[in-house]
């Protein structure tokens, strides 16, 4: 049973920058690829990045390509999420996944990732 934690998340003006962590725990980590999703009031959960579980490849939602960067560190059990020029649309709870799968995938579906943290929110002003 991996438990996964995600903070970092707060209240930013439009052009800013936040990084969030998901640290993890109760698993090998390195065994699991890695997600960010997003939900914002009334939306689905959406798709954000992926990382695969050596870090070799990644994913990345179109809305947030060239301004969010994921990255792994496995020796510190984390996964990280990079937000650069961050629009008022980036608000939502973000949630951190782990999925069972190996080598270079990155999955973008939900029903991919056994394992979910409880969220940060990210508040993105105008």
């Amino acid at each position: 049973q991996v438990q996964l934690v995600e903070s970092g998340g707060g209240l930013v003006q439009a052009g800013g920058s936040l990084r969030l962590s998901c640290a993890a725990s109760g698993g090998t980590f390195r065994n699991y690829a890695m997600g960010w999703f997003r939900q914002a009031p009334g939306k689905e959960r959406e798709f954000v990045v992926a990382i695969s579980w050596s870090g070799g490849s990644t994913n990345y939602a179109d809305s947030v390509k060239g301004r969010f960067t994921v990255s792994r560190d496995n020796a510190k059990n984390t996964v990280y999420l990079q937000m650069n020029s961050l629009k008022p649309e980036d608000t939502a709870v973000y949630y951190c996944a782990a999925s069972p799968l190996r080598g270079a995938a990155t999955p973008n579906t939900p029903n991919r990732y056994d394992y979910w943290g409880q969220g940060t929110q990210v508040t993105v002003s105008s």
